[in-house]
């Protein structure tokens, strides 16, 4: 090649094409570990609700087993409304507390 703005030509072409392919290549990879990760999680995911699922009716069933095995299982008649307004008031008297201690403590 004689005319060197040709030859400056097919190299930034070259060079442009080449980037391009590496760039392909590097988000090709970055998604697919971006896919077998969250695959990973979603996996964990499953297994510790399962594990969770059966720890509870584990639980319950060794409950139920006490209580027919002459072991009384009494559950106190809790009005679901009643413990989250009782649980809304006991935040709400330590967020006060805290701010008092906030302002107290020198800074």
């Amino acid at each position: 090649m004689s005319n060197p703005v040709i030859h400056a030509f097919f190299v930034g072409r070259a060079m442009a094409s080449s980037i391009g392919e590496l760039l392909e290549d590097s988000l090709t990879n970055a998604l697919s570990e971006a896919g077998k990760f969250d695959a990973q999680q979603r996996e964990k995911l499953r297994q510790f609700t399962q594990q969770v699922m059966e720890r509870a009716e584990k639980e319950a069933a060794m409950t139920v087993g006490e209580s027919t095995n002459g072991v009384s299982f009494t559950s106190p008649a809790v009005d679901l409304q009643e413990t989250i307004d009782d649980l809304r008031a006991e935040i709400a008297s330590l967020r006060t507390e805290l701010q008092t201690y906030r302002n107290k403590s020198p800074a």
